[in-house]
């Protein structure tokens, strides 16, 4: 009787100390918001790839769109192939700064010189040019995944409150869409400012001028950050890290949902200066409505709330829901200018909220693939489930969008496009998107079993490192 008396009172204080070791585990304000520079950094130069490249290439760099397309999904199969080997690396990383944040330190400058230089067209002969253009569009991705990897890897090892989690996420996707407004609304005026009628120049001092920034927030960033339980952090071999995905579905939905919202998203902004410039005949247009694109930090803030209410897996529905209809909304509207930006704004808000939650979920995983194998491979696992799902998602959607385009006689040397192209590029940037969200907005709707079961997660993960901590 009194063994069992002991050995309950002794389970009772694992359950108060792992209880009292989750409510102190607490993220300081200042920190979240250096946490948000990471993103900011990243979108103020990622943000320019994602939604100007295939039109840089073929409008400003002078490629065709069949070749532009091809260089374009070669370059993110080999970054999406480094995404899973950069995780890879963060789980080997042995640093008095943790495993996650030297990362920001070493990728900054690459970063900032690859992006820019691939935006820097040299006067050579067009077989170089190609070849430039592919190994810097390889180099700018790969720096790019060495500085975003350690975003989404740092944050479990930040604090393992799930709320203060939540929070420091949606700071970051409030911060980093405050860096996607300034890319995709200001460099082409920007560009178009610097370059005096040559938009060469332009582009690479207006790039260059943006990339000066982004540096600055990185490190900024690495200062401010602190990673938790170094001491008990252990390096894991590629075998363990393969392992932690075993039986981790909650993770294997969020990187096929993730892969399909990455590939819908870049469909549509790979489109859209194509969209505006021709299917209505404003380019001016294309800053106007991308300036828009802050309202979704309307949606990114009410995340939290948002949650409280439909959980992780109801909010993403939710919000990949609204995206559809602003797409749809886009469809009809036609050329009405006023009721095509209210659903441009529907759909940023929902794309901006989705891409918050597929960001925070990822985390999530890594709890549930250390309490499944015992492996905590924050690296690989959210490598995956972000960098690769962005990189590879970015490849796939611009690749749809030059084929289409190229199949339809797209060319960019014609100042009004065919009939068949105005019709390309309006399935492009209005009825692709649709069909690929609606494959994630399925996926999700099968995470919510799984989403249930994070509190049990939680709780024994917590227990076992009091019991780790006594033995």
């Amino acid at each position: 009787m009194s063994s069992n008396t002991d050995n309950n009172g002794q389970v009772n204080r694992h359950v108060d100390a792992a209880q009292k070791l989750l409510a102190e585990d607490k993220l300081p304000f200042h920190r979240k918001i250096t946490y948000g520079f990471t993103d900011m950094s990243g979108n103020l130069l990622y943000c320019i790839i994602s939604s100007y490249m295939l039109y840089f290439f073929t409008n400003v760099f002078g490629l065709s769109v069949g070749v532009a397309g091809v260089l374009l999904l070669i370059g993110r199969v080999f970054d999406a192939i480094g995404a899973p080997i950069m995780g890879i690396l963060v789980d080997h990383t042995h640093s008095k700064y943790g495993k996650s944040r030297p990362w920001f330190l070493w990728g900054a400058l690459p970063f900032a010189i690859f992006v820019w230089l691939l935006f820097t067209t040299p006067d050579i002969s067009n077989t170089a040019k190609i070849i430039y253009a592919g190994v810097m569009y390889i180099l700018a991705d790969f720096s790019y995944t060495a500085m975003s990897t350690p975003i989404t890897s740092v944050l479990p090892n930040l604090t393992t409150n799930t709320d203060d989690r939540m929070q420091a996420n949606s700071i970051r996707l409030v911060l980093g869409n405050v860096g996607n407004f300034f890319a995709v609304t200001f460099i082409i005026p920007f560009a178009d400012l610097l370059g005096h009628g040559n938009d060469q120049r332009g582009w690479s001092l207006a790039v260059g001028v943006y990339a000066i920034v982004a540096f600055i927030l990185l490190i900024i960033a690495f200062f401010d950050m602190r990673e938790k339980n170094l001491a008990k952090e252990k390096v894991i071999s590629i075998k363990e890290s393969l392992k932690a995905t075993k039986g981790n579905w909650p993770w294997i939905l969020i990187v096929l949902a993730n892969l399909a919202y990455w590939t819908a998203y870049t469909v549509r902004n790979a489109a859209l200066p194509y969209y505006f410039q021709y299917n209505l005949g404003d380019k001016s247009l294309i800053s106007f409505f991308n300036g828009f694109s802050i309202i979704q930090v309307i949606g990114m803030a009410s995340v939290p709330f948002v949650v409280k209410l439909l959980h992780k897996w109801g909010s993403t529905v939710f919000f990949l829901s609204l995206t559809i209809i602003g797409q749809i909304w886009m469809g009809f509207a036609g050329s009405n200018t006023t009721s095509a930006l209210i659903g441009w704004c529907v759909a940023c808000i929902g794309a901006g909220s989705a891409c918050t939650m597929f960001f925070a979920m990822v985390g999530d995983t890594v709890d549930f693939g250390e309490w499944k194998t015992g492996i905590r491979a924050n690296g690989f696992l959210t490598a995956i489930g972000a960098a690769f799902c962005i990189q590879m998602g970015s490849g796939l959607g611009s690749f749809i969008v030059s084929m289409l385009l190229n199949s339809v006689g797209f060319d960019a040397s014609h100042a009004v496009q065919s009939a068949s192209s105005l019709t390309g590029i309006h399935l492009s940037f209005i009825w692709v998107p649709i069909i690929i969200y609606i494959i994630s907005l399925i996926l999700m709707v099968t995470y919510r079993k799984w989403e249930r079961h994070e509190p049990v997660v939680q709780k024994e993960l917590a227990e076992r490192e009091v019991e780790a901590e006594e033995a």
